[in-house]
């Protein structure tokens, strides 16, 4: 019973901070599903904790914090291209974006589950002002299709976006 009362509170926490913050940074809204599922969902209170700090870090300018989310020998692949492969690898592929958009920001819209996985659903702002940049800014939408390690750490993220409209937002005229 009062570990029930606990959870009620700290789900009801999780939502007043989120909604804060939604009105603190005139984000777009923010959409947890919680899907209905055969069986025990794992997309949990935890769950979503962990996607916020995930989003966070992305945003964070902090490469190594953000490789801290994966294993040791986990794999972060985006749209078609080749993985980045262990912590290494994960912290110089997310130095590449940090530093091509030193203002971007990762937002969690969404979290699914689809099987086994959970889908990451995000909504990334930023401006292409790193070296060689465009200058150009990116609104997009996409997901990371995420598989765990047994200690709850990102085993293989499969990150999609719409490459097309990506390459459309960086080579339009500034303005």
């Amino acid at each position: 019973m009062i570990l029930t009362i606990v959870r009620k509170i700290s789900w009801f926490a999780l939502i007043a901070l989120l909604a804060a913050c939604e009105q603190s940074n005139n984000s777009m809204p923010i959409n947890i599903e919680l899907p209905e599922v055969q069986g025990e969902s794992i997309v949990n209170d935890e769950l979503i904790e962990f996607a916020t700090r995930y989003a966070t870090a992305w945003s964070s300018q902090d490469p190594v914090a953000f490789s801290l989310f994966y294993d040791a020998n986990g794999s972060l692949t985006v749209n078609d291209g080749e993985p980045a492969v262990g912590r290494g690898g994960v912290e110089q592929k997310a130095r590449d974006f940090m530093t091509a958009f030193p203002d971007m920001t990762v937002r969690l819209v969404e979290l699914r589950q689809v099987g086994d996985q959970v889908q990451f659903h995000w909504r990334w702002t930023g401006t292409e002002t790193g070296p060689g940049g465009s200058g150009n800014a990116v609104d997009l939408t996409g997901y990371e299709e995420w598989t765990f390690n047994d200690d709850g750490l990102i085993r293989q993220s499969l990150g999609h976006y719409d490459e097309a409209d990506y390459e459309r937002q960086i080579s339009a005229p500034a303005g």
